[in-house]
């Protein structure tokens, strides 16, 4: 085999490898955005302004509230985890890195 052919070969695997990546991380923000539709929306309605029916009776928050915005990802971690008022806690339900994207597609529907 030539130097050629092995460069060409470490080429062909490098693309592979960021393929999959891109397909994994693809997949991975799907998977997010079906547990909000599952776990949020409900409340917090698909763009996160609360206001849907069952957002209006609980109180749920628009995400793009000053007061939710300044929160750190920490804190709406915690919340998720622990729930809040009439939220439910889904600690034990999600793992740390399904609070983890959760937090980071509240901040998508921020703008941020």
């Amino acid at each position: 085999c030539s130097e050629r052919g092995r460069s060409s070969m470490r080429n062909i695997v490098g693309l592979i490898v960021i393929l999959a990546g891109l397909s994994l991380a693809a997949q991975s923000q799907n998977d997010t955005e079906g547990r909000y539709k599952s776990k949020c929306a409900m409340c917090h309605g698909g763009d996160g302004s609360g206001s849907t029916p069952a957002g209006k009776t609980t109180g749920a928050k628009d995400f793009r509230y000053p007061e939710v915005v300044k929160e750190t990802d920490a804190e709406l971690q915690e919340v998720i985890q622990r729930g809040r008022k009439k939220m439910p806690a889904y600690q034990g339900k999600l793992n740390a890195d399904q609070v983890d994207d959760l937090v980071k597609y509240i901040r998508q529907l921020q703008g941020r």
